[in-house]
């Protein structure tokens, strides 16, 4: 069975790919922006939710679907990509020395030809930053990266060394629980190492 990640996202991918999986990649055009909700799991959920559905609609046949959207909980509010050089030079001086909740939503779709069972579950990580610079933030913030995530910022690439520590599924913080993802798909009649690159036979 076709195994489509409904994602853009790099680290997602390649996540997965370290995970033994092979999956093809169809990003939604789906406008994260456009939905809102002021509870950050429930942001959370409805995009992931969003974006599956709408790369299930336009891919057929038998498959499984996975979607993942992450959202920074912080200071009670929900963040995802700060996109301007203001807001997220903004966002590292409030977060730096403090810490917040990355949520996860993952919406998984198993399609079979005379079936379809989903699931749409959040996987939560409590993450620590450091007590980083003006000249830090400032130079991160001109590198790019953290503009075009949520939350401003990556563990697995140069935020990295501005995170401290995590408390939960490090997975997650990437974008994407394997521990959760393998259990959602267990409960819907899939078992991980099937999904393993050339099978689950030795």
């Amino acid at each position: 069975m076709r195994f489509i990640l409904a994602s853009k996202s790099p680290s997602r991918l390649e996540l997965l790919r370290r995970a033994g999986l092979d999956p093809e990649v169809h990003a939604s055009d789906v406008d994260e922006s456009l939905i809102t909700d002021p509870q950050p799991v429930r942001l959370a959920l409805r995009r992931a939710a969003a974006k599956g559905e709408f790369v299930a609609e336009r891919v057929a046949g038998e498959a499984i679907f996975v979607a993942c959207d992450s959202v920074l909980e912080f200071e009670g509010r929900a963040h995802g990509k700060p996109r301007t050089v203001e807001a997220t030079t903004a966002q590292w001086q409030r977060m730096r020395g403090r810490q917040g909740v990355l949520h996860t939503g993952h919406f998984v779709l198993v399609r079979s030809d005379d079936e379809a069972r989903q699931a749409l579950r959040t996987a939560s990580t409590v993450v620590k930053f450091a007590d980083v610079t003006d000249e830090e933030i400032a130079a991160y913030v001109a590198r790019g990266e953290p503009r075009w995530v949520a939350g401003a910022f990556t563990i697995d690439g140069l935020g990295g060394a501005f995170i401290t520590g995590v408390e939960g599924d490090p997975h997650n913080v990437v974008g994407l629980s394997l521990p959760l993802l393998r259990q959602i798909l267990l409960d819907l009649g899939v078992t991980w190492p099937s999904l393993w690159r050339g099978g689950a036979e030795p």
